[in-house]
């Protein structure tokens, strides 16, 4: 039997994710995999920071832990934190894990809102009673179940590392099981006159690459999707008008933080993203409100380490494909779509096509049912990761036009719907498989000032005792916890150090 032929058109994180998944869990007897590149085409590094979930894709591949961190100058993230988004000066963080600990039939959240409905802001932050909070502002890192006490769960976490040295390791782990790279810039893409189906990328030198199946993974371009097939995009930038960004490596700080940092600055934000070899940094902005030359000032002045090169400006438009497969073209990373890095989900999205597309991997022939459940699929993630970025956005109390006009803009339905249940009921609905958890929603809703009506202070003092027993308890487990760790850069250190070469 002939194998199926399936080209990957680009390189880079996403399109060596694809092959490595494909090469891995696809019979090599059934499909043949070429991934099309040129070492002249350069790649966008703003996918350093990740979340948890990506721990799952580097153990589908069998990839060991340690050594991945070592290949690409990885290191530990145990949350985000923003910082000024509410008003200059204010942080909270958005950790991976549980808040505090359910108790019966009630949410943690509510025992603490109870007691800031009559205490305020003198009792303990909401992060005081998270692990992974706790942990990431005191630079301490540990993998594995708690070792004080057994009610707390293991402290999850994910990874910040070199994009590019990423897809390095994807491509010597794809090629070694059978993935064959094709070097060339795609100039053409030839389509088939009758069914409309691409039937060949035509490259400088005029060499030819037929396939039954094309992934696009040619960055925000869409070469196949959007250029050949046609498909265009969902604008959403009336909710998230940030349209720029510039990039900058500098030399590795001293803080060397378990976390990602999201500051606000009057027209956008700023990251910064701690590896073993450098930090990681980029000023995210709206052209409208801030110029090309301010932002790169502005992003060079709040380095906090040498600047390693001149920024490199990235344009965008934030919205999704309006189909990410059609025909036998499926679009994966930028090309389907781009959702600015704030909550670090760009490379989880890759992940998720991947998955998705395993799933519904046609043999000989595809039906378009497969193609419509997989956009109802995807169109349905990317809403949700949407609403989750622009309460960011929305819930902000900053004096500057930029943010004023975020606050008075429209929601979307879907994100009305959750805030308005939030607000009157303390209750986070999530629906299907929506990417962020309650506990997500819950952080990010609190730390942003949006605090439910209806609270009252506890008027029985037995029950207002009981439950600030409970709060002191938790706060003192988890504080206990996370001071027996190792500090981050030491186990990182004992564990992962990349070589000195890279």
């Amino acid at each position: 039997m002939t194998p199926t032929d399936i080209v990957i058109a680009g390189g880079g994180s996403a399109g060596w994710m694809v092959a490595a998944a494909f090469a891995h869990f696809l019979p090599p007897n059934a499909y043949r995999i070429r991934l099309v590149e040129s070492e002249a085409i350069g790649t966008i590094g703003v996918g350093e920071a990740t979340i948890p979930q990506i721990q799952l894709f580097n153990q589908a591949l069998g990839l060991d832990e340690d050594a991945f961190l070592r290949a690409t100058s990885g290191t530990f993230k145990l949350g985000i934190e923003f910082a000024g988004w509410t008003r200059p000066g204010d942080r909270y963080m958005h950790a991976f894990g549980d808040v505090g600990r359910e108790s019966g039939l009630l949410g943690f959240h509510h025992r603490w809102l109870r007691a800031h409905a009559e205490r305020g802001d003198e009792i303990a932050a909401l992060g005081d009673y998270s692990l992974n909070e706790v942990a990431a502002r005191a630079s301490r890192m540990q993998r594995g179940p708690a070792r004080t006490a057994a009610m707390l769960p293991a402290m999850p976490y994910a990874f910040h590392f070199d994009a590019a040295l990423y897809a390095r390791l994807l491509r010597r782990f794809a090629e070694a099981r059978g993935v064959e790279r094709i070097e060339g810039r795609i100039v053409s893409v030839e389509r088939n006159g009758e069914t409309g189906d691409v039937a060949a990328l035509v490259l400088d030198g005029g060499a030819r690459v037929e396939g039954a199946l094309f992934v696009d993974c040619t960055g925000f371009r869409g070469l196949l999707i959007g250029e050949a097939v046609g498909v265009g995009l969902d604008d959403w930038t009336r909710w998230l008008p940030c349209d720029r960004a510039l990039a900058v490596p500098s030399a590795r700080a001293a803080d060397f933080t378990p976390y990602t940092r999201a500051t606000a600055h009057g027209a956008g934000w700023q990251w910064r993203i701690p590896l073993q070899h450098r930090t990681g940094n980029g000023i995210v902005y709206s052209s409208a409100h801030l110029s090309d030359d301010a932002a790169a000032a502005q992003l060079l002045a709040n380095l906090d380490g040498v600047a390693e090169g001149n920024p490199q400006p990235i344009r965008f438009t934030t919205g999704k494909r309006r189909e990410m497969w059609r025909g036998n073209v499926v679009a994966v990373g930028l090309a389907s779509g781009f959702m600015e890095p704030l909550e670090s989900t760009s490379l989880h999205l890759v992940q998720t096509a991947i998955a998705r597309l395993l799933k519904m991997l046609p043999g000989r022939a595809t039906g378009q049912v497969q193609r419509d459940e997989y956009n109802r699929q995807a169109d349905f993630e990317y809403e949700r990761v949407r609403d989750f970025l622009i309460l960011h956005y929305w819930a902000n109390a900053r004096d500057e036009p930029f943010w004023q006009e975020r606050r008075a803009a429209d929601l979307p339905d879907t994100l009305r719907h959750k805030v308005e249940v939030w607000q009157e009921q303390a209750h986070v609905t999530r629906e299907h498989e929506e990417l962020f958890t309650e506990v997500a929603w819950i952080q990010v809703l609190i730390g942003q000032g949006v605090i439910p009506r209806g609270y009252h202070p506890i008027a029985d003092a037995e029950t207002r005792a009981e439950n600030d027993e409970y709060l002191e308890l938790m706060r003192q487990l988890i504080a206990r916890e996370a001071a027996q760790m190792p500090r981050h850069d030491a186990f990182v250190a004992q564990h992962c150090a990349a070589r000195a070469s890279v």
